[in-house]
């Protein structure tokens, strides 16, 4: 199992992965002060062989909970990954009715897409992996 995690400034997304293609077995988005919680929470239900961190802000923090849970992690480059996720979420959730006219580049998803970026970073740790 592959813990891919979107550190940001006030929330942290995360994404699970069983393998390259695979479908994420779950997706979501929590405080980043309640990340250990959570974290704590993901290790009782899955085992993890890698967590995949984006690099950027506060990967720090995040890192340290992780090495704290005794898990292994890597740091991952995490450009563009928004703009990816936002691509990635109107694939999996289409706009519908007046929104379905307006170009996706213009749009702006109807929830935070944290937890999209996460599973991106996941995906090039295991492209960077093979």
């Amino acid at each position: 199992m592959l813990l891919g995690v979107d550190p940001g400034t006030r929330k942290c997304g995360y994404a699970i992965l069983d393998g390259k293609g695979a479908q994420p077995l779950a997706l979501g988005i929590v405080p980043l002060a309640e990340f250990d919680a959570c974290l704590a929470a993901l290790c009782a239900d899955y085992t993890f062989e890698m967590v995949a961190i984006g690099e950027g802000t506060n990967a720090s923090v995040i890192s340290a909970a992780v090495a704290a849970a005794g898990l292994p992690f890597t740091l991952v480059d995490e450009r563009e990954t928004t703009l990816r996720a936002r691509s990635r979420y109107f694939n999996d959730h289409p706009p519908r009715g007046w929104r379905r006219l307006v170009p996706r580049g213009m749009l702006l998803p109807e929830r935070p897409i944290d937890d999209y970026a996460a599973l991106l970073i996941a995906e090039r740790y295991l492209l960077r992996a093979v």
